[in-house]
């Protein structure tokens, strides 16, 4: 098969491995009261695993990132394909929530970020058109796992125990992406005795892996992404209960949740375009400013129409946001550095992410109101917005290589 056709290949495993390794950890919601009422243990013990392991996300990316570069995604994610799964299946055997909270949070969230990095760098090489494009299919896959994912575990957990309903998980993620990580390939410019050509060429061809991360376009990029991440956190978390407070009942409540995901898929696809058509730096700007008051928006609704409304708004555009990041490190920095750089920017937005269910808890319990929640993630993505706007790329004279005499 030829490389322009591969390529597409290359999306559709992204997009694949995605949505179940991000639908196993997902599931963890839905598993959430029939493990207290089964095992005795607290809905905060259990539902801090994810927070564990958001961090264990944060804190791994950036590895699995440089190992990615230096060995190729293909061992990568494979190997947190297989770890996934196994996590999963010992989660599901977990004899203490001690236990579980080391299994399900660091064990699962660290295997989870072995996909992201790893394949959204992958995909970037690939593409020199329709970059965008390619970039927001993978992350519409990502997206699809509450669509999927979660309602396949809730099927199961009605039927058997929360262990049995795990452990088969455990067993649909290996089943699916084990195989699927086997289409994994380098970018053809890093493939074999390309990689010595590749590296003289391309944007900032003789920058260190240390001068990129020192770079004010690095950094830039990490500060906006956690500000970013931090924004819509905390609303994506706590609307639900947001909406219960208002009197709307828990079932028309948690579709608000779904239209968000709906809209968030959408919302992927048009900034993947535009982004092409008119650059992902002016979209992302854009898109960082229109988030910022969509969050706001929040505060003003009341009504399971309003919450309908700005759920469509806010969730179309942060999950269009999300996937132009990498497409800034794909044009700014080397095809050879592709995962360490994205897998910074992921460290931060996994960090960003963290924040949103202790902050909601604190801001609800402090005030008994979410308001300030709502107006404190407007605050972040104005803050987002304004650090992005310093983003400069690279003079074009050194993103070039030299031309022969």
């Amino acid at each position: 098969m030829s490389n322009s056709h591969y390529r597409w290949v290359i999306v559709a495993a992204g997009g694949l491995l995605g949505c179940v390794a991000i639908g196993g950890m997902f599931s963890l919601p839905v598993f959430l009261k029939p493990m207290a009422q089964e095992t005795g243990w607290s809905v905060t013990g259990i539902s801090s695993a994810m927070t564990i392991g958001f961090l264990a996300m944060a804190f791994t990316s950036m590895a699995w990132g440089t190992l990615s570069d230096r060995l190729g995604p293909l061992p990568v994610v494979l190997t947190g394909s297989t770890v996934l799964a196994a996590s999963l299946a010992l989660a599901s055997r977990a004899p203490s929530l001690l236990a579980f909270q080391v299994v399900f949070g660091a064990m699962v969230g660290a295997s989870c970020a072995a996909i992201f990095a790893p394949m959204m760098a992958c995909v970037t090489g690939w593409f020199d058109t329709h970059r965008s494009l390619a970039v927001s299919l993978v992350s519409a896959g990502m997206g699809m796992a509450p669509m999927t994912m979660s309602p396949f575990a809730a099927w199961l957990v009605s039927s058997h125990d929360w262990r049995t309903s795990m452990l088969t998980v455990a067993g649909v993620v290996a089943a699916i992406m084990i195989p699927v990580s086997l289409l994994v390939r380098r970018p053809p410019a890093l493939q074999g005795a390309q990689i010595v050509q590749a590296s003289s060429g391309g944007p900032q061809a003789e920058m260190t892996r240390a001068q990129a991360l020192r770079s004010p376009q690095f950094l830039i990029l990490v500060a906006t992404n956690f500000f970013c991440c931090a924004t819509h956190s905390g609303p994506i978390i706590h609307t639900v209960s947001y909406a219960i407070t208002c009197g709307i009942p828990m079932i028309a409540a948690v579709t608000i949740y779904s239209v968000e995901g709906l809209a968030g898929m959408g919302g992927r696809i048009v900034f993947g375009l535009l982004g092409d058509r008119f650059g992902a730096k002016r979209v992302l700007v854009l898109g960082l400013l229109a988030q910022a008051f969509g969050a706001l928006g929040y505060v003003f609704a009341r009504e399971l129409a309003a919450f309908y409304a700005v759920a469509a708004v806010f969730g179309f555009i942060y999950a269009g946001t999300m996937p132009l990041y990498s497409v800034l490190v794909r044009e700014n920095f080397p095809l050879r550095m592709m995962g360490t750089v994205i897998g910074g920017t992921a460290m931060a937005g996994s960090l960003g992410m963290a924040t949103g269910p202790l902050a909601g808890g604190l801001i609800y319990d402090t005030f008994a109101s979410y308001t300030w929640l709502y107006v404190g993630s407007w605050a972040l993505g104005l803050g987002a917005f304004l650090i992005i706007m310093n983003f400069r790329p690279f003079p074009a004279v050194a993103r070039t290589a030299p031309v022969p005499a």
